[in-house]
């Protein structure tokens, strides 16, 4: 997996691609842990995300909870897969998917 970060004033767009679960979810939880200060807008572009498993998705959950005391967040660009994955667990429910 790889993260891209994108910076500009408030807003956060971190390009995640590859596979994101149990091995990998730690190294974007803590990106996002650290990045988030100041941000009002957070997007994850998941245009070239391949997987995600429980373990991102509680990545996923914990960038929301943060994001909706300071700002917005959304996924962009999933694929089938992931938004099968969105709809399966109820995340599509929770999250903002465009």
């Amino acid at each position: 997996m790889t993260i891209k970060e994108i910076r500009d004033d408030s807003a956060l767009t971190l390009v995640v691609e590859g596979r994101l679960e149990t091995t990998t979810a730690p190294e974007l939880d803590s990106v996002v842990k650290s990045k988030l200060e100041g941000i009002t807008s957070l997007a994850f572009d998941f245009s070239n995300l391949d997987y995600i498993s429980s373990a991102g998705l509680r990545v996923l959950l914990t960038a929301q909870k943060i994001m909706n005391k300071q700002g917005q967040m959304k996924i962009v660009g999933a694929n089938e897969i992931v938004l099968e994955i969105f709809d399966i667990t109820g995340f599509s429910d929770i999250l903002t998917v465009e």
